[in-house]
């Protein structure tokens, strides 16, 4: 069906009925980039890209301030099958200039479980080599996950893009935190469940993450599944049907928190973020708002470098005084603790708690 309405639109009407009430404290807002350099080029133009966003990001991050007295965050998804020393050296010493971090993106084609272990384990070697990714309570090393082409757990319909079920467990197991993959449509690979923080538990059968337990706080807490080797955190950004922006000015659009080409973000689409109300079940003064993008070709510079970023950011800092909420800039890394420290009970300024159970990359320290 097109856009893949028959997978997400009725489970989003019955999570906008049902969705909580509750004003809303602290927001949390992480950009995640599916950060392709050599994507359609080659290595020069790779580079041509970085010295790009050198030039721009810097200038962005300073200019604007959250509750915390914290620039915009960008966490750059690296795909570790395109690994490339100089380019990671440049990401590098624009995280470190910009405070940013780095964490797993991957391609692959009929895979097996066997080559992705190994393909995991030389990818966090080589990123970990840049002093990048951060490490769990006993100093393993930890990383946020965003698939390739969507095929999370082999969900591609038409049997593209992965090639390895059971990938859930493989992945926590290889000290995966969370998957931030989700949402995917108009790609038919998207999932059922629709602006939620859950636990999927993996199993042998592929799409595990088209069910799962959602996050939650105080008696009905799921910590024992945060340690479970079977079960993997599903991290989602916000997806609906915008009436505001109508094709042919009829038909509402698909408002998937991608920042495309032709969709910088803008203060009417932070609107529509906020109305998807993604938290933690029973803490849900913290919302959640994830994004993404492929934001290194130059199609994506527009909406992650253009001026349209910076105001963004002016008006969004200015609708949170208005209405009264903390507005915190977050990497991928910090919206999981924060969100675990939700899980856990913590409550009041949500930014207290961006390192509480995965620490910075040594690139940060």
């Amino acid at each position: 069906m097109t856009k893949a309405f028959d997978r997400w639109l009725l489970p989003w009407l019955q999570q906008r009925i049902t969705r909580a009430k509750k004003p809303v404290t602290d927001v949390m807002l992480a950009v995640c980039d599916h950060f392709e350099p050599l994507h359609h080029t080659n290595k020069e133009g790779a580079l041509r890209r970085m010295g790009q966003w050198h030039e721009k990001l810097p200038a962005l991050s300073a200019a604007a301030s959250d509750h915390d007295g914290h620039g915009p965050k960008h966490t750059f998804f690296y795909p570790i099958e395109q690994y490339d020393p100089e380019l990671l050296d440049s990401i590098t010493e624009l995280c470190r200039i910009t405070r940013n971090e780095v964490e797993v993106h991957l391609h692959h084609e009929n895979d097996t479980a066997e080559n992705l272990v190994c393909a995991l384990e030389q990818g966090k070697l080589n990123l970990r080599s840049h002093g990048l990714l951060g490490a769990d309570a006993a100093g393993a090393v930890a990383f946020g996950f965003i698939h390739g082409n969507w095929s999370l757990d082999d969900s591609n319909p038409f049997g593209h893009g992965c090639g390895v079920r059971n990938e859930l467990a493989i992945l926590k197991r290889a000290g995966c935190y969370a998957d931030l993959t989700m949402p995917s449509a108009p790609h038919p690979s998207q999932a059922p469940m629709v602006n939620r923080l859950y636990y999927s538990r993996s199993t042998p059968d592929g799409c595990s993450h088209y069910r799962g337990k959602l996050v939650a706080s105080g008696r009905d807490g799921t910590h024992e599944l945060r340690l479970s080797p079977d079960h993997l955190l599903l991290v989602q950004g916000p997806l609906s049907l915008d009436w505001g922006r109508r094709k042919w000015g009829i038909l509402p659009r698909v408002e998937n928190s991608d920042l495309g080409p032709r969709n910088p973000p803008t203060s009417e689409r932070m609107n529509e973020w906020l109305k998807g109300r993604i938290s933690v079940s029973g803490a849900e003064e913290w919302c959640f708002i994830k994004l993404h993008t492929h934001g290194a070709p130059e199609s994506g510079h527009r909406s992650n470098l253009g001026p349209e970023r910076g105001r963004f950011h002016s008006e969004i800092e200015r609708m949170a005084a208005d209405r009264g909420f903390r507005l915190h800039y977050v990497s991928s890394r910090e919206m999981v603790n924060i969100l675990h420290a939700a899980e856990d009970g913590h409550t009041g300024d949500a930014g207290a708690w961006r390192d509480y159970l995965y620490t910075p990359p040594p690139l940060l320290k």
